[in-house]
């Protein structure tokens, strides 16, 4: 039977599909993206990258094309806008990016592209039908077959609905008016602003304005700059002189779920698996954490050296932290409102903040770093993410750009053995470490610790095959962007 020419279609080059086609490029997978719009969007909203993402990127090597085009800020003050000072956080990368949402969408793609994905531009799925060896996938004017199909096209997903998942949840019941703009009144004015309206300064005079809007309106309508000073006056008793918009919008709090993120060969991710209103600026980053998540799981598949259950692994560690997203977003929205009984629980929320241990423990949600998947073993470490460390040469991060797994050892007695070409070695005594030895794999999550090697040739069977197991086609080396 003919191989199909491409091994995994993507629906949807947003920052997961395009974040997904780098990730399996990584590993010689045959990608091909499919994105509905011919052009980028001519909406440009500033979005925050956050600490994990932020390492992401460190860790693909992509962190200094990105501080290029964005601004970094401090990594607090983002749970429900309540302004205090950021924690220690254990990251080497504890701050915020603020980046236009196209420009960080065609970086991403241009990644994609110098690692040789091919992206198609107003091409849109429209149906496909899966059997025992592949997907077909229809399109407009053509049919296309591909060994897996992945759902990332959005809020509205037509791969989700073709497959049948549901997407249980609440829909919009307000909505919230945000965007940028020129602010004319004194500091004093502005830092009396009530609760439930968020003044942050971006210098220049410019302030990200987000204020409740109330019932859910006209969806179709944008929204003008009269409508931010309508209902900045109704909660404020004053529209703090803003004027000069650089780009205004509004969102629903419309919160869903998908009840499974894989149905045999077609997966969703990002959008297209979970939706929740921005605040705390979460959607981006979950969708790229997806996709870093599944990408190297879906090339282990298709180059038939996984293990049994590795696919799954994707929905078991994701589809719960998206939920716990879900959830703080949820209460975020509650503390943002303007009624009584909310501004009540949000000034209590704000003293407790005061609590270092409570301030970094909500801060941590939000940037992504607290998260701990369940492998079923300890120490306590073995699930976390493993911060950028210097080594005696370069960093931990810069280790991983190729997307392998990675055996830190620093006492000189652990080998990979066979599992040499699909996870490398690096020994390093000077390594700051909490343990002799870690296994990381390519998203990096510790997958092990100790210094027994019996017990890692354990984890590197669990995660990545059986020994000496050789990939269903030869891999080539893919050089980095």
């Amino acid at each position: 039977m003919t191989p199909p020419p491409f091994d995994v279609i993507i629906a949807g080059c947003g920052p997961a599909g395009a974040m997904l086609a780098a990730e399996l490029r990584l590993h010689d997978v045959r990608v091909l993206v499919l994105e509905r719009e011919t052009e980028p969007a001519s909406f440009v909203r500033i979005v925050g990258l956050h600490i994990r993402s932020i390492e992401l990127m460190a860790m693909r090597g992509l962190l200094e094309r990105v501080l290029e085009h964005g601004r970094r800020r401090p990594a607090g003050g983002f749970f429900a806008a309540i302004p205090k000072p950021p924690p220690a956080l254990d990251s080497a990368h504890a701050y915020l990016v603020g980046i236009p949402q196209p420009v960080i969408v065609r970086l991403l793609e241009e990644h994609a592209l110098g690692l040789g994905a091919q992206v198609r531009h107003g091409c849109a799925v429209t149906g496909f039908e899966q059997d025992d060896d592949g997907v077909t996938v229809e399109l407009a004017e053509e049919v296309l077959r591909c060994r897996y199909l992945v759902g990332c096209d959005g809020a509205r997903s037509t791969v989700r609905k073709v497959l049948g998942v549901g997407f249980p949840g609440e829909p919009s019941r307000t909505e919230t008016l945000m965007g940028e703009m020129e602010v004319d009144a004194p500091p004093e004015e502005l830092a009396a602003a009530p609760d439930g309206i968020r003044l942050r300064p971006f210098g220049g005079g410019i302030y990200s304005v987000i204020v409740p809007a109330g019932e859910v309106g006209d969806r179709a309508r944008p929204p003008t700059l009269d409508d931010f000073k309508r209902q900045l006056r109704r909660i404020a008793g004053t529209d703090f002189g803003v004027h000069s918009p650089r780009w205004l919008s509004r969102f629903g709090d419309a919160t869903r779920l998908a009840d499974w993120y894989r149905v045999g060969r077609v997966l969703l991710a990002g959008d297209a698996a979970h939706i929740h209103p921005p605040i705390g600026g979460q959607g981006l980053n979950l969708g790229v954490q997806d996709a870093v998540n599944l990408g190297w799981k879906l090339a282990a598949q298709v180059h038939g050296w996984a293990p049994a259950t590795l696919l799954d692994t994707y929905e078991a560690e994701r589809r719960p932290v998206a939920a716990e997203v879900l959830d703080n977003t949820r209460a975020q929205t509650e503390l943002m409102s303007a009624e009584p009984g909310a501004r009540a629980v949000r000034r209590l929320v704000t003293e407790l903040m005061d609590f270092d241990e409570v301030n970094r423990h909500l801060i941590e949600k939000i940037a992504g770093i607290g998260i701990r998947y369940d492998f079923g073993l300890g120490p306590d470490l073995v699930g976390r993410r493993l911060r950028d460390i210097d080594l005696a040469q370069g960093s931990l991060y810069g280790r991983l750009r190729r997307g392998r797994g990675l055996v830190l050892d620093r006492t000189g007695r652990l080998s990979t053995g066979a599992w040499s070409d699909r996870v490398d070695l690096l020994t390093d005594p000077t390594a700051a470490l909490d343990a002799p030895g870690v296994l990381l794999r390519p998203d990096g999550h510790i997958a092990w610790a100790g210094d027994d090697q019996q017990g890692l040739d354990e984890q590197l069977t669990r995660w990545f095959g059986a020994p000496g197991r050789r990939a269903a086609r030869p891999l080539r080396s893919v050089a980095l962007a």
